[in-house]
């Protein structure tokens, strides 16, 4: 037992040297700020805490300030018992120790309470801009200064408030100044400051190097420059252009050179070329369009009791149903029953509308053409209830795509749908998919589409109260070409199309759809778009990715999975079949030269074969040399050339005998006459020649 007691102590003894660092590691120094607690048994004065000022010292009761900065709690406690045996006789019992430590700070600049703070040891910078009320609008948060003695330290808070890394932030110590910036584009002058407008004029901070944009745009402004935006970035960054804006002479300064830029073209074209480069300091102006009374050969006119008359353009078999449906419809005070069309030569037809509908009639619609007019007179006897006689808190407002729009008298007892089934419902050119309902300042969203789809549970159908507004939009109607109100649909659920397509444009798009429903709904592919080349870029996901489609492939397999995943946001382009030549690499291609009808650069695939090529070239010539075709093949490791018989071919049929052709590689066809024999049978023909020439000089 003796010799058990024995191996402990002198265990210890020996880890008593390797424990010692931890205990000198936790032994803690009075600094500024800290909280230092006095016990004396009997002195209410001296229970109680003691802050460590900014000069290192605490004020004691009857004593006075002690310097105690620097001190351990051994030190601090000696220096503290020393004071008080001065003022107290008995002072055994009294303990004196560092009851938390603090860090003390200042706080200045854009914040709303500039100050001194004391906040426990560890606290950060944020705790602090915290403590002082938070940052004021308008503060530069990429430009925060901790001032420690005569050195300023610079830090981006923003990188903090980004990725939360907290090696982002320097740490702090007692008696550090925090000092947080004003932005520079806060004005010289104090007044009440309103961020949206901030936002709205832009994001330059640096009035030189910034991209001015202004006219009839959304948000014009003053916005810093970025290497990769192009003109359209500029004009979304700035809200998009206005209704009224002249979109085809966008005027642009950049190194005092002035040009002008037409936009519709390039959103008609897909060209890139056609942007213009925007370089620091560049000046970008959006004209207003003037307004003009539209008129030409191709106007048609609708007035009267419709929902926006107008001058419309006319197309080829345009019906009655067309004309009135682009001007918004019959209103509710129309006389649907008298609609009179007046012809460009002067005759006047007369329809009845609610008979066409009912099937009462069954003429056809008129043909509207150009020049015509469509008038619908007003009911001469009607009678509506005011909207006075209902009041505000009893009603629901709903607005846009439905077939009776207005304020509806509301019960507790309907829900959503019973309220699209009294107005009628939704318009054929209704977006069913983002129903907005707004009450007490929130927006909600709702698919009517996909609640449908779920079996119509009742759950899931957005709560209305009295006072609500409903909206239901509408989408943009691609048949009319009317661009003007792009705006309407958002970029979120929009799909793109370029190139060889019959109707190229931007069209809404859903999870729902696939490739053949966004390649349908643009009349598809023209006959001069290449199938075999389609491209999809995929947007959205952090990085590139291009797909690359054969269409032709998929009509020929009917396989579904080589049709590309695509989403709202992406981009198709369609090639053209007869493209720029310098466009197609020439490891996709095959060059096939010498005697053949039409030599050249030709597609290739592993399922050809070199008699697809001599078919596709129009076939060897009178004078090719078949016996000794070429074949010098570029797309392996090292270059190679081999011979092919076709002459041998044709006669044995002998599938193996064919060279492998692979993307790249060279055909050469050689002519007749370098072939041996024909060299042979010249030079023999030369010699007769030659020798009959001889002996007939020698005659003479």
């Amino acid at each position: 037992m003796r010799t058990y007691h024995l191996f402990i102590s002198f265990a210890l003894l020996c880890l008593l040297p390797l424990m010692s660092p931890l205990f000198a590691s936790e032994v803690q120094e009075v600094k500024v700020g800290d909280l230092i607690q006095v016990n004396l048994p009997g002195e209410s004065s001296l229970n109680q805490s003691f802050q460590v000022d900014k000069r290192g010292r605490i004020t004691l009761p009857e004593i006075g300030p002690v310097f105690i900065a620097g001190y351990n709690e051994k030190q601090l406690e000696k220096v503290i018992i020393d004071r008080l045996n001065t003022i107290y006789r008995d002072v055994s019992n009294a303990r004196v120790f560092i009851k938390q430590q603090q860090l003390l700070v200042s706080v200045q600049g854009y914040v709303s309470k500039p100050g001194e703070y004391t906040l426990p040891s560890g606290s950060n910078v944020q705790m602090f801009i915290h403590e002082a009320g938070g940052l004021r609008s308008g503060a530069q948060l990429n430009k925060l200064i901790l001032k420690r003695g005569s050195k300023n330290t610079e830090f981006n808070y923003k990188r903090f408030l980004d990725s939360g890394d907290n090696a982002l932030l320097p740490q702090l110590r007692s008696l550090d100044v925090l000092f947080v910036p004003a932005s520079p584009l806060v004005g010289n002058v104090e007044q009440e400051f309103d961020a949206s407008k901030l936002v709205d004029s832009g994001d330059s901070a640096n009035s030189s190097l910034a991209i001015k944009v202004f006219g009839e745009v959304n948000a014009p402004g003053s916005f810093s420059f970025r290497q990769s935006n192009t003109l359209v970035d500029i004009l979304m960054r700035a809200g998009g252009v206005t209704r009224f804006a002249n979109v085809e002479h966008i005027r642009i300064i950049t190194d005092n050179a002035p040009t002008t830029f037409d936009l519709k073209r390039y959103l008609d074209t897909g060209d890139h070329s056609l942007l213009p480069d925007i370089l620091p300091g560049s000046t970008i102006f959006i004209p207003k369009q003037e307004s003009s009374m539209v008129a030409g050969s191709n106007t048609i006119y609708v007035m009267g009791e419709v929902a926006a008359p107008g001058a419309y353009k006319g197309k080829k078999n345009a019906t009655l149903m067309d004309l009135l449906a682009q001007a918004g419809g019959p209103t509710r005070f129309a006389d649907s029953d008298k609609i009179r069309i007046l012809k460009a030569n002067g005759s006047v037809i007369q329809f009845d509308l609610p008979s066409y509908t009912n099937g009462f009639v069954k003429n056809k619609l008129p043909i509207i053409e150009a020049g015509d007019s469509i008038f619908i007179p007003e009911k001469e006897d009607f009678e509506t209830k005011s909207w006075l006689n209902t009041a505000s808190h009893r009603t629901v407002a709903i607005i846009g795509s439905v077939t009776r729009p207005g304020r509806i008298e509301w019960s507790n007892q309907m829900d959503l749908i019973d309220l699209l089934a009294h107005v009628g419902g939704p318009t054929k050119d209704a977006d069913t998919t983002s129903i907005e309902v707004s009450l007490n300042g929130k927006r909600v969203l709702f698919n009517l589409d996909k609640f449908l789809k779920m079996g119509s549970p009742h759950s899931k159908l957005p709560k209305i109260k009295n006072g609500a507004i409903i909206r239901v939009p509408s989408t943009l109607s691609i048949a009319a070409g009317d661009k003007s109100q792009w705006l309407n649909q958002s970029s979120d659920s929009s799909i793109y199309l370029f190139g060889q397509i019959n109707a190229p444009g931007r069209y809404k798009f859903t999870e729902d759809m696939h490739f053949l429903d966004i390649l349908s709904a643009a009349d598809g592919p023209t006959g001069l778009a290449d199938i075999h080349n389609i491209r999809v870029t995929h947007r959205g996901l952090g990085y590139a990715k291009v797909s690359k489609l054969n269409l032709s492939l998929y009509f020929e397999t009917g396989d579904e999975s080589i049709l590309p995943k695509v989403k709202p946001g992406d981009t198709i382009y369609i090639p053209e079949k007869d493209k720029n030549w310098l466009d197609r690499s020439k490891e996709s291609t095959i060059r096939v030269l010498g005697e053949v009808k039409s030599p050249g650069r030709y597609s290739f695939n592993d399922n050809m074969t070199i008699l697809d090529l001599l078919a596709e070239a129009g076939g060897p010539t009178n004078n090719a040399y078949l016996e000794k075709i070429s074949v010098v093949n570029m797309s392996c490791c090292q270059g190679q050339a081999r011979t092919f018989n076709l002459v041998d071919f044709s006669r044995t049929a002998n599938i193996y005998d064919l060279p492998v052709i692979r993307a790249g590689d060279t055909i050469y066809i050689p002519n007749r006459e370098d072939s041996f024999l024909e060299k042979a049978r010249a030079g023999l023909r030369d010699i007769l020649q030659l020798t009959t020439t001889i002996v007939l000089i020698g005659a003479l």
